[in-house]
């Protein structure tokens, strides 16, 4: 089974060609390691090296207007592979693509992400554009 933790350099080469106007929202699904691979060997789990991942990178987040719109609990895997669990589901809201550039750029964040990097098994990092509220399934407003 393929593990997702960064994007790669094509992908977000895109991510930041399509510099619309606008909030831009990012729905992460996150699947934490039991035990944190931090290449110096520290013994916390995942768990705790994403809580620190959290704390460390929560005040560049904020500063560049970023906040969470959206957060739940996984519960079952409906449709798609059973063996797939989250551990955190939740969007990001970003004021800009610039913003979400900066966030990774920032020196604090670059070290923060350290910490996400030996917490995270597996993850998806999906970019959306917010929309109006449909009635149904079927009214996507464009």
């Amino acid at each position: 089974m393929t593990s997702y933790i960064d994007p790669t350099k094509e992908v977000f080469a895109l991510f930041r060609e399509n510099d619309r106007e606008g909030l831009i929202h990012m729905l992460n699904l996150v699947r934490l390691r039991p035990r944190a691979n931090y290449p110096d060997g520290r013994d916390v789990t995942g768990a705790q090296a994403y809580a620190a991942y959290g704390r460390e990178s929560e005040p560049v987040f904020a500063r560049l207007g970023g906040r969470i719109v959206w957060q739940g609990k996984f519960e079952l895997m409906l449709i798609g592979p059973n063996e797939r669990r989250w551990d955190h589901c939740f969007i990001a809201e970003y004021p800009s693509v610039s913003a979400f550039v900066e966030m990774i750029r920032d020196p604090v964040y670059r070290e923060a992400v350290k910490h996400r990097q030996a917490a995270v098994e597996d993850s998806r990092l999906i970019r959306l554009a917010p929309l109006a509220i449909g009635r149904g399934f079927g009214d996507v407003p464009e």
